[in-house]
């Protein structure tokens, strides 16, 4: 994915979470949305890595350490789910150079979020 691709991605789906639960912004304020542009950028090198490794376990890993992370921290995982169905649905809208880099991303968020919903 291209960087510029890369930065218009992560800041779609931050507005996108933050209009859906505004209550984050009560509840975590300027510093939870900058957590989750953050977030967003470790998905995307997560996503790649496992591309290049060609290793959906290691996303799966991540996404399960994620999950821990997160939840002792208040953010539910009905929220990370939210954010990889966001992530999928503008994966679509972003120029690739890659056909195959844009699959694999996609094939292991439906990998994790099947794993998160079990």
């Amino acid at each position: 994915m291209i960087n510029r691709e890369k930065d218009r991605l992560v800041l779609q789906i931050v507005e996108e979470i933050y209009a859906a639960y505004p209550f984050l912004w009560e509840r975590f304020g300027q510093n939870g949305r900058e957590r989750t542009e953050e977030d967003n950028y470790h998905h995307l090198d997560h996503l790649y890595a496992a591309y290049e490794m060609k290793s959906a376990a290691f996303f799966l890993d991540y996404t399960s350490w994620l999950q821990n992370v997160l939840t002792s921290r208040g953010v539910g995982t009905e929220l990370i789910i939210d954010n990889y169905e966001r992530l999928i649905k503008n994966l679509d809208k972003v120029d690739w150079e890659n056909k195959d880099e844009k699959d694999s991303f996609i094939n292991h968020l439906k990998l994790a979020l099947e794993k998160m919903r079990e």
